[in-house]
C-alpha cells in the first residue's frame, strides 16, 4: 500500500496553523522540534569543519591558535559564517516535508509557495527604507564609535567589488534561513500545540535574540523588539516574504558598509548594537511592518490558506515560482 503524501492544513488556516494537518500523534510536534534543532546545529558544525579543512589545505587559517576564525582572510571567514547559518534553510524544508508530513512550501506562505511578486514589492520598500535607517545610524554615531584597529579603511575598488559579490551572493540564503527557522518553522511547530500565534512568536523572538549572543542590553532589546514586529507581520500577511526582504536588506547594507570601511573582521553582532540603533528601530520597525500590512491589504495578499487550486495571491498579485 503506497504511503500517503504530504497533507495540507484545512482551507482558511492561518500561517501559524499550517502544521495542523492531522498527521502524527499529539506530541509529534515535539519530535520534529528536537530533531530539526539538532540537525541545524550538526549542519552548522559540518560547514565549519569543511571550512577548517579547506583553510588547512590552503594554509589560509588564522595564525593564532586561540583564534575563533576559520580563515585568516575576513571576507572568507565571513562567507563561512553566513554559509553555516544558511544550513537552516534546507534542514527546515526537509523537516517540514518528512517529519511534519506537509508540503515544505507551507513554511513560505499559506499559498504553499514563495509569492515572488509580493516578495519583489516588499524588497522595493525594504531596501531604500533600510538604507535610510542605516544611514541615519551611521550619521548619528559617526563621532561616538569605539576607537581601535578593527577598521582598515577602504580596501580599494577591486577588493570592494569582490566583497560585494561574495556577500550579496550568500546573504539572501543566510537571511532567509533565519526567517524560515525563527519566524516560520518554529512558530508553526508551536502552533501545532497552541491555538494563538503569540506563544510561538514570543518564544521564537526570544530565541532569535539569544542566538545573536549576549552583548549590550540595547542590542538584545532591539533584536527582541524587531522580532516581535516581524512575527506579527508574518501572521498578518500570511507568509515570510516581507520579513525575508527586510532581513536581506538589513544584512546586505550592513555588510556592504563593513566591507567599505574594512571592518569585516569585527566580530560584533546586532546584540552589540548601541542605544541609538534601538531608538531608530523603535520607529522604523513599526513603520515598515504597518506599511507592508497596508500594502498587503491593497494588493489582496491572502493571510489564510486558499482553496486547493487557488493561487493564494489575488487580484494584482503575481505568484510565479515554487519553494523547494
Amino acid at each position: 500500500m503506497p504511503k500517503p503524501g504530504p497533507a495540507r492544513a484545512p482551507t482558511g488556516s492561518q500561517y501559524h496553523e499550517q502544521g495542523r494537518n492531522g498527521q502524527g500523534g499529539r506530541f509529534a510536534w515535539l519530535g520534529e522540534l528536537l530533531l530539526v534543532m539538532v540537525l541545524v546545529v550538526v549542519g552548522m558544525l559540518c560547514v565549519y569543519l569543511a571550512g577548517a579543512v579547506v583553510a588547512a589545505v590552503l594554509d589560509a587559517g588564522p595564525t593564532s591558535a586561540d583564534s575563533e576564525q576559520v580563515f585568516a582572510d575576513p571576507l572568507a571567514d565571513m562567507a563561512v559564517n553566513l554559509a553555516a547559518l544558511a544550513v537552516g534553510l534546507p534542514v527546515v524544508l526537509w523537516g517540514v516535508r518528512y517529519l511534519g508530513k506537509r508540503p515544505s512550501g507551507t513554511v513560505s506562505s499559506v499559498a504553499g509557495r514563495v509569492r515572488w511578486g509580493w516578495l519583489g514589492r516588499c524588497a522595493a520598500v525594504a531596501f531604500p527604507l533600510m538604507a535610510l535607517q542605516i544611514g541615519l545610524l551611521v550619521a548619528w554615531t559617526w563621532d561616538s564609535g569605539p576607537s581601535g584597529d578593527v577598521g582598515q579603511g577602504f580596501p580599494g575598488w577591486p577588493m570592494f567589488l569582490v566583497s560585494l559579490a561574495a556577500l550579496w551572493a550568500v546573504v539572501p540564503f543566510q537571511a532567509a534561513a533565519e526567517e524560515y527557522v525563527f519566524r516560520g518553522w518554529l512558530v508553526q511547530v508551536i502552533g501545532r500545540a497552541v491555538r494563538s500565534p503569540w506563544p510561538g512568536i514570543v518564544v521564537a523572538s526570544l530565541l532569535f535574540a539569544l542566538a545573536h549572543g549576549l552583548g549590550e542590553l540595547s542590542g538584545f532589546a532591539l533584536l527582541f523588539y524587531s522580532a516581535m514586529w516581524w512575527g506579527w507581520l508574518v501572521i498578518r500577511t500570511g507568509g515570510l516574504e516581507a520579513v525575508i526582504a527586510l532581513h536581506i536588506a538589513n544584512n546586505a547594507w550592513a555588510l556592504s558598509l563593513a566591507a567599505a570601511f574594512g571592518e569585516l573582521a569585527d566580530d560584533s553582532t546586532a546584540a552589540d548594537a548601541p542605544w541609538q540603533a534601538l531608538a531608530l528601530e523603535l520607529a522604523f520597525a513599526p513603520l515598515y511592518c504597518l506599511t507592508m500590512a497596508r500594502l498587503a491589504d491593497r494588493r489582496a495578499v491572502t493571510r489564510q490558506a486558499p482553496e486547493r487550486g487557488e493561487s493564494g495571491c489575488r487580484r494584482f498579485e503575481s505568484c510565479r515560482g515554487t519553494a523547494r
